[in-house]
Order: structure tokens, then sequence, then C-alpha cells
């Protein structure tokens, strides 16, 4: 699981100018499971997504084809974390430590 978190690198007028088409990204990350939860940061200067991938690299691709990210609007940082616990509806999600 990967906590993928945006900090914005330029004025809020160009990110909005680049929302509608980050928001259609995210609904097709959340269409092909990889998306579980989504949000603005507050202070609005970013956001994070928690998500499920099969690796980090993997992480990283679907990071770079944010609009955000190739219009040059934000930085992603990415963290990979094993969820050994979780709320009931995502039970599905749960990792064991080897």
């Amino acid at each position: 699981m990967f906590v993928l978190e945006l900090t914005y690198t330029a004025p809020l007028d160009a990110v909005d100018a680049v929302l509608e088409a980050h928001v259609a990204w995210l609904d097709e990350q959340y269409a092909r499971g990889v998306f579980l939860a989504s949000g603005r940061k507050n202070p609005r200067d970013g956001g994070v997504i928690l998500a499920v991938a099969e690796d980090r690299a993997q992480a990283e691709e679907i990071a770079a084809g944010d609009p955000f990210v190739t219009a040059g609007v934000c930085s992603y940082r990415i963290t990979e974390f094993t969820a050994t616990k979780t709320a009931p509806a995502l039970e599905r999600y749960r990792e064991t430590i080897r």
C-alpha cells in the first residue's frame, strides 16, 4: 500500500486550470481499483491519495501520469507501508509481516 502525497509547485490558479483533467485521472484510477481514498490537504497546498500497487515502480508510474505532474504544477512524495491493521471495509488489503 502507498501514501501518495502531492505538493503544489505552482499557484492555485495554475493548479485549478488542470483540475478537471486531474479529477478525470483520479476517476480512472478508482475504476482500476488502484485508489482507495483521496482528497485535498488543509490548508490547500496539495493532496493525499491512499493507493494499492504491485510495487513502488508501478506507484511511481501511476503518479507520473497525473495531469498535475505533466502540467508541472505538483510533485509527489511516495511512501510505501505494510497495512497490518485496517478498517473492516479495507480487510482485503491487510498484509502480514514476513
